[in-house]
């Protein structure tokens, strides 16, 4: 479960714009936004603290408890971020304060585990779907969910419907979803070269006595050259 608070210091971003923006980050600052209960602030984060949230067992699921310049604590989850498309460095985040006696929507990543019988037999694995949308309290999203994938046989097919999610989880996406398949490997066959009964061979191809067709032999090459 991600069941992890992380306490998160941030301040207040008086001065907004593109400029602004690129002058934080190149002093290691994130700019964001905290999505209120009441209206949004726009504050600025240090990008080593925002890591360090991140990071935990909660992972992007985690509670942040976001104070907001050593004043009121507020208890947030990741909305949103956004990354450098070259760098792969966050440039921006949105925060959303939650309650966390009311539960919220989030998407966790699904892992597989267990070595499908099919797959002993020769089989392929195959993983459908990564992420899943599930509803839960704030502090009761899961850091991931399993799906045991070891009973499965060539041509099984593994659907949401038969996942087992922890109590107070609830699954969103639709019960028929496909989660992983295992199915028989695909086979190469190779071209065929033979040619075809009447078909002539290309222009420059070798007959059955080895030499090259459209070409004169050697001995009839130098009889020719002596009787001009």
């Amino acid at each position: 479960m991600a069941g992890e608070r992380f306490k998160l210091a941030v301040q207040n971003r008086t001065q907004l714009g593109s400029a602004e923006s690129r002058r934080l980050r190149k002093q290691g600052v994130i700019p964001g936004v905290l999505y209120g209960r009441e209206e949004p602030v726009s504050i600025s984060i240090a990008e080593r603290d925002l890591r360090a949230a991140l990071t935990t067992k909660g992972g992007l699921n985690a509670v942040l408890d976001v104070v907001v310049e050593n004043g009121k604590t507020h208890s947030s989850v990741l909305k949103e971020f956004q990354r450098d498309a070259v760098r792969g460095h966050i440039t921006h985040v949105d925060l959303q304060e939650v309650r966390l006696d009311q539960p919220i929507n989030a998407t966790v990543p699904l892992t597989l585990h267990g070595e499908p019988t099919g797959v002993k037999e020769g089989g392929v694995l195959s993983q459908v779907t990564n992420e899943l949308n599930v509803e839960a309290l704030p502090m009761e999203v899961p850091e991931h969910l399993e799906a045991d994938v070891s009973e499965m046989h060539i041509g099984d097919t593994l659907r949401l419907s038969a996942l087992q999610v922890p109590a107070g989880v609830t699954l969103l996406d639709d019960g028929e979803t496909v989660l992983a398949t295992v199915t028989q490997p695909t086979r190469v066959e190779e071209p065929e070269t033979a040619l075809a009964e009447g078909e002539e061979p290309a222009e420059g191809a070798e007959g059955e006595d080895g030499e090259a067709q459209g070409e004169p032999a050697a001995d009839e090459a130098e009889g020719t050259s002596e009787g001009e």
